[in-house]
């Protein structure tokens, strides 16, 4: 009896031979990605660095913000630190969901990716594994902020549905603008190099917004940009579930200025259905 023969009589896999993925392409899809996931994540525990000073960011923000520029901010009808949150909570989300695309550069140049490549595994699982271990680490974040928000006195004034549904939409957008920064993380395989870009994209897009200040105050060339700003519309319509927005804040004339939540939810859609298929493409054809 030959060594396959035997092996296939006996159900065992012949030495030196992988054994086949069980299980349809979607169940294999969702096994990979949840122990590509794992992981990332275990990732997190053996170097809590990563974790520490990721949540020590969003705090200082809060107090930064909160404290020293607070009283030389005036929002019209309101308070600054009600007003000041949901920029915060857009900010720090934005900005975390940087660390898909650096990641990923650091797997690409240590390797782990090529290593991840020989393995019978699906592709895309990897991907998954890199954004929804980011998006854990979004949330922690904002369960961070929100503590440290309700203790400089920040208060949600709507309906429990419409805080979960402002924290989803939050989470949701920086799980979709991961996608790009991975597909950006592919394409630069420098993990200094996608710092720097992205700092010089998103530092304009956060504070050229409503974040911080109102945007009515603004020159009319930034007011414009501010009010198609997609930071400016996930901003507000934080806002607007959560309670904060000022009585008597003027509604541009802008359709996301007057449609913020419709918004955010179509570039939610549009950042997924065009950086996963691209970023599950340019996975595939790395080094060829």
């Amino acid at each position: 009896m030959t060594e396959t023969s035997a092996a296939a009589h006996t159900g065992r896999t012949p030495p030196g031979r992988i054994r086949a993925p069980e299980g349809s392409a979607v169940s294999r899809l969702l096994s990979d990605g949840a122990i590509a996931t794992w992981r990332n994540l275990k990732k997190i525990v053996r170097v809590p660095d990563i974790l520490l000073f990721t949540l020590i960011q969003p705090i200082m923000f809060v107090l930064l913000f909160t404290f020293v520029f607070g009283s030389a901010i005036p929002v019209p009808g309101g308070d600054y630190t009600s007003f000041l949150m949901a920029g915060i909570f857009a900010q720090t989300i934005v900005f975390g969901s940087t660390y898909s695309g650096s990641a990923m550069a650091q797997d690409l140049k240590d390797g782990i990716i090529d290593r991840f490549r020989t393995l019978p595994m699906n592709g895309a699982a990897v991907l998954i594994g890199r954004t929804t271990g980011d998006l854990v680490i979004n949330l922690l974040s904002l369960a961070v902020m929100m503590l440290t928000g309700l203790v400089v006195g920040w208060r949600v004034t709507s309906s429990p549905l419409e805080f979960l549904a402002g924290v989803l939409l939050l989470l949701s957008f920086s799980y979709a603008f991961s996608w790009l920064m991975a597909y950006l993380g592919m394409i630069v395989r420098s993990p200094e190099v996608i710092n720097n870009a992205s700092f010089l994209i998103l530092f304009p897009l956060t504070f050229l917004s409503n974040a911080f200040v109102p945007s009515e105050g603004l020159p009319t060339p930034l007011r414009v940009f501010a009010e198609w700003n997609p930071v400016t519309a996930l901003v507000t319509s934080a806002r607007q579930l959560f309670g904060n927005v000022p009585a008597g804040t003027p509604v541009g004339d802008a359709w996301p200025a007057q449609y913020p939540i419709p918004t955010v939810i179509g570039g939610i859609v549009v950042l997924l259905l065009v950086f996963v298929p691209l970023s599950i493409r340019r996975f595939a054809t790395l080094d060829r």
